[in-house]
């Protein structure tokens, strides 16, 4: 079946409990009303999640890829749309472990299947074999998109734990070494972008500065909007010139997480 018109949220919940409580289902049904909703940071295993969590904003819940430690990491994807193939995993043990992936796949008749995907990418932040395994990630990851993209449409949403570019954070110049903001990471996106068949949509509708999806919860960062653009939505050309101009939105008004939704229309 073809999925659009579509709208498309992404959250990082920094814990599907967490974020419920806060009434992330009653803004999702009254206000957000997303046809797919891709999550981040479950932080639950699959015996917690109840009728409830599994059923966000009236969607199906759908698929669910945990991590074998407790607590840790998850991701998910709600559809309004059942999809014709359901992919956990992108078949990397070291990384499938963690729960970072998982992948509904659209089949149209006569026309290129259409891949959603919900990933939550390493943080290197946490120390230097972090880093490293963060390396390890986006070097089979980038092989990963580029078969998946020579198979299907792709639109990728989730957070990668990098901000791409100095408009993309508030204190560029004192994180040019962290994690999150380094050289490599962000030559990566660059590569993406410029050689790997994908295009950042909230940039293309977006290009305004001072627009964030995270903030750190020291200091008064959300209040004074001190944050980085982490979350995305990544998507190859033909499903990128479907955004609608002026849909790209993020939401601030409550607070569900460290992180703010960021939805987008395509049509």
């Amino acid at each position: 079946m073809h999925p659009f018109p579509l709208r498309v949220t992404s959250l990082n919940l920094n814990g599907i409990r967490s974020a419920a409580d806060k009434g992330l289902d009653t803004w999702l049904r009254e206000q957000a009303r997303p046809d797919v909703l891709c999550v981040q940071e479950l932080k639950a295993r699959s015996e917690d999640m109840t009728a409830p969590l599994r059923s966000l904003g009236g969607l199906r819940g759908g698929a669910f890829h945990h991590a074998d430690k407790p607590g840790y990491s998850g991701v998910g994807l709600y559809w309004r749309h059942e999809p014709d193939e359901v992919r956990i995993g992108f078949g990397h043990a070291e990384f499938d472990a963690e729960g970072r992936y998982v992948e509904a796949i659209y089949k149209p008749s006569g026309a290129r299947p259409i891949a959603v995907m919900s990933v939550y990418f390493p943080s290197g932040s946490s120390s230097p074999q972090r880093q490293e395994a963060k390396f390890r990630f986006l070097a089979d990851f980038y092989d990963h998109l580029q078969q998946r993209r020579s198979a299907a449409e792709v639109l990728l949403c989730g957070d990668i734990n990098i901000a791409h570019k100095e408009i993309d954070l508030k204190n560029w110049k004192g994180n040019l070494k962290n994690s999150g903001f380094l050289p490599e990471e962000r030559a990566w996106v660059t590569r993406l972008l410029e050689t790997g068949g994908f295009v950042d949509v909230f940039r293309q509708l977006d290009p305004r500065p001072d627009r964030y999806t995270w903030w750190s919860n020291r200091g008064q960062a959300r209040a004074k909007n001190v944050g980085w653009r982490i979350d995305y939505h990544l998507a190859t050309p033909a499903i990128a010139a479907r955004a609608k101009p002026g849909s790209a939105w993020i939401y601030t008004d409550q607070r569900f997480s460290d992180h703010a939704p960021l939805s987008i229309d395509y049509a």
